[in-house]
Formats: structure tokens, sequence, C-alpha cells
């Protein structure tokens, strides 16, 4: 990684020194506009003058609601700048949960694209919508920004995604976690100024704001931001622009060769040194097929929003991975597995992951409890099961969280199932996650109506779409007369997820 001796300890310091490198290299690629690194920290600035010409300053929680363009790193590191608290926010979120999203992040304004400005307007109070193309905009201020003393404890990210509740979680990130990780990340992949990370992962999840785009510039290379994935897209894209370093998700790998296959089709891939697969269990079908077709291998990589990096490929370890296994320990890691009484797991034994990686969340946002039980002391409670062989590799064994993945896209049942029950012809519902070759997972309701209603799976399925996001709405509906229940007077989910297996609909 290109940088100074001295680590920085705030995002916008961090930037800067990648600035001062090579002020003249470019930074971000995106359509037919290229920033230098000198070019986007002058944006950056003028960003961070219109933030406190809307009235934001330190401590000010300010959002962001777009499909992938470079006006949301400008918000990303002129937040840094002055001392703000950013909150991404996904392009694909209902009014209601662009709502829900704005009013609990506390946040004052929301800056959003054209083609999601309906939205906006429906989901946040008038006067609190601001067109992102006004941060293009001269600012009539010129005057030299005033210092913040901004300190590496202080918030900078609010980042909502799914939980086992039908409530969004809030994590909150400090300076200290987005300046860990990017260094973490670059030393386990070995980035550098002379890679070009090509990002088609939505900037309004974690893992493409800061994991794909965020680390490539913190790391002085450079970053081609596409609006959005598409499998031709990308492929091109790799090839017209010498791609080096892409993060994806299941999916998208998967879209990619059925896009090749369909058509006939390959692309020379030979220059892309780091794949990296995570957001979801990696099919070694799917894994083999990409080599085979690309002659590209796929790394996994596995994090949470929450604690990250966790465990990868290390590009100063050739040993290649045992089979299944998803990597080893990521640098700076604290790591335990252990078992449901919480002593420590021998090798090769499967418990629990508690983990401490660089970056690790401050907390949930108004949620102490929920804070407090996410913690084993300092470590984060990863929710998912696996084991350490003898030579420091770990492997992924299984859930403990009852989230579905669909896609790198995490979906909370409760919360599908909470819509689904809205609906006054359903007495009872579960959701559960059912294999897909494509996605993944993806969510299958189990539905038992009320004495004397009918309604179609069509019908639940328009109902669910008019409160979901369309990647958490149920495909498939199978209704029952009534639902197992386990010992604990709880649906027995796994009982119905045997079910859809002894049924072949897996």
């Amino acid at each position: 990684m290109t940088a100074s001796a001295d680590p920085a300890r705030t995002v916008f310091a961090a930037l800067e020194q990648s600035a001062a490198i090579r002020p003249d290299h470019p930074a971000i690629v995106f359509g037919d506009e290229t920033l230098s690194y000198a070019r986007l920290m002058s944006l950056v600035e003028d960003t961070a003058r219109h933030l406190r010409g809307f009235g934001l300053g330190q401590g000010s929680v300010f959002a962001a609601y777009s499909p992938n363009r470079p006006e949301l790193m400008l918000c990303y590191y002129a937040a840094a700048r002055i001392g703000a608290v950013f909150v991404p926010v996904n392009p694909n979120l209902t009014p209601a949960e662009v709502a829900y999203t704005f009013q609990h992040s506390g946040a004052a304004l929301l800056l959003c694209d054209q083609s999601v400005a309906a939205v906006a307007a429906e989901a946040v109070p008038d006067g609190r919508v601001i067109p992102l193309d006004v941060l293009r905009e001269p600012t009539p201020d010129l005057d030299p920004l005033p210092v913040v003393d901004v300190r590496p404890e202080d918030r900078f990210l609010i980042i909502y995604t799914s939980g086992t509740t039908g409530t969004p979680k809030a994590i909150v990130l400090d300076h200290a976690a987005q300046t860990a990780a990017p260094r973490a990340l670059a030393e386990m992949w070995g980035l550098g100024a002379s890679d070009i990370t090509l990002v088609a992962l939505p900037l309004g999840y974690l893992y493409g704001l800061s994991t794909a785009a965020a680390v490539g510039l913190q790391s002085g290379g450079t970053v081609v931001i596409l609006p959005r994935f598409h499998p031709r897209d990308v492929l091109e894209a790799f090839v017209a622009h010498r791609v080096t370093v892409f993060h994806g998700v299941p999916t998208m790998f998967s879209m990619m060769l059925d896009y090749c296959e369909q058509r006939d089709l390959t692309y020379d891939l030979g220059h892309v040194r780091v794949m990296v697969c995570a957001g979801a269990p990696l099919a070694a079908e799917t894994r083999q097929r990409f080599s085979a077709r690309f002659g590209t291998d796929l790394q996994n990589y596995y994090a949470m929003t929450e604690s990250t990096p966790v465990f990868g490929r290390l590009a100063n370890d050739p040993r290649p991975l045992p089979e299944g296994a998803v990597g080893k320990a990521a640098p700076g890691l604290k790591v335990r597995i252990v078992r449901p009484d919480g002593t420590d797991c021998a090798p090769g034994e499967e418990g629990e992951i508690l983990v401490r990686a660089a970056a690790t969340m401050q907390g949930y946002l108004n949620a102490p409890e929920q804070t407090a039980s996410a913690f084993v002391g300092d470590l984060f409670r990863t929710g998912d099961l696996g084991r350490r062989d003898a030579d420091g590799n770990y492997f992924i064994t299984g859930r403990i969280k009852d989230i579905i993945i669909r896609g790198g896209a995490n979906i909370s049942p409760a919360e599908v199932e909470e819509a689904l029950a809205s609906h006054p012809a359903v007495q009872d519902v579960a959701v559960v996650g059912c294999p897909d070759r494509i996605f993944g997972e993806v969510p299958v309701a189990f539905v038992v109506l009320r004495a004397g209603s009918s309604v179609s799976a069509e019908m639940l399925e328009a109902h669910a779409a008019r409160v979901l996001s369309d990647f958490k709405v149920p495909r498939r509906y199978l209704f029952e007369t009534s639902l197992p229940i386990g010992k604990t007077g709880k649906i027995d989910k796994a009982a119905l997820a045997r079910r859809l297996a002894a049924a072949g609909q897996v």
C-alpha cells in the first residue's frame, strides 16, 4: 500500500495521503469522466463547503440516496472533512424504508439522485431533500475551510442492514474503523497505487462504499465506478480499463457466467489479479466454471458490516487453501471459536465464531441492549458457525442467525412475515430460505389462510411488493393448513426447510 509511514488517523487524512503522493494519478473513472487525485480533493472541498452551506457541521448527520455515481464518494470524504456523519441509502429501498432510515438515523438532510427523486419526496419532509447535482455547482464561499478537530473515535458512518428482527440494524462506524480496515485489506490483498479497482457493487452498502471504493482510493489506486451491475457492462469494463481488482457477490459471478455461456462468449481476464467473492457462500461449481471460462480464480472473503476484514486469502501466503476453506485470519484480527458454554474449541471442532477485526463497530444506533448482546467482552458475536484447522485455515459451516442471503443482500424473514401477515386473508406465515442456483438463497413463504378466506400467490406477491423492496418479495407461496411448532412453542422453520428438501424443491 502506498502511504505515509505515519498512518492516517481520520478518513479525510487518509485520502490526503494518497493525493499528496501522486496528485495527477487517476482516482475515479465514471463514464467519460476521469478525476485525478488533485481534482478529487478539490471537489471534496467544494462538497464540504456545500454541506456547511446547508447547515451541516461537526456531528451533523446527513444521508445520500442514489445509484452509483462519484458524488457518493464526495459525500463520504466531505463528511470526513467537516466531521459530519454520513448515511448511505440503498437506491432500491421503498419510500417506507427510506423514511425509516432517514428518521431513525436523525439525518438533517437527504441528498438524492434525480432517478429516485419521487421516492425521496414521498419519504422525506419538504425542504429536507436536496439534489445531488447541486454538489457540482460552484460555491460562493471560496475561503479556506476551517480545520476541524476530528478524532479517530468520532462517529463517521451509519450503515443499515437487515437483522434477525423485522427492523433494520443501524451500525455505527468511526474514523478509526474506516482508516484501519483499508490498511488491513490493502495488506491482505497486496493492493497499491498500480491497482485499478472496478466497483459495480452498490455504494449504498459498506461492501461497495468502503471495501471496494474507499480501499482502492486509500491505497492510491484508480477506482472505476459503474452506475449499476450488468454482466455485459462489467465484463467489458474489465477489458477496457485493464482492471486488476474486483469485488462481487456469488450472484454477480453466476450472472457473468450465464451471460457468456448463453452467447458462447469469453473475455480475457488474465490481468485481474484479485477477484473477491463475499456476501454469501460461493458454490464450488460456480468457482470451477468461472475459472475454466475466464482463467481467473475467485477468492472467498468473509466479513460483516459490524466487523471487517475477517477471513480471506493473504497476498503474502502463496499456499493454496484447502477445499472449502474461506481463508486465513486477516491482518489485525482477534478471533475465538467457542462452544455453547463459552470455552474455546479445539482445532477442527465446530463452534461459534467471535471476532474483533481492524474495523469493528461502535455499536447499533439507539440500541444499547442489542449492542451489549452482540459482544462477548470486546469480541463481536458473528452468529456464524465454523472451525479452524491446525494450519490456521478457517471454514464457515453454518449460520446461527435466521437470515436469508439473496445475491449477497440480507433479508430478514421477520420483516417479510410482517408484511405478508398484514394481508387480511393471512392467519399465519413463515418465511424460510431456499437454495437457488443463481441467487444462493431466495425466500419462500409458507402461508396459513384465515377460515373462509381465499387469496392467490399472485395477490400475496403484489401485496408484499407494496411495502418491501423487490429483492425481499417471495416468488413462491406454499399454502398449508397449519405450521409445525417446535419444542419452544415457536414455528419450526427447520422442519419447513426439510419439507422443501423432501419435496425436491431446493
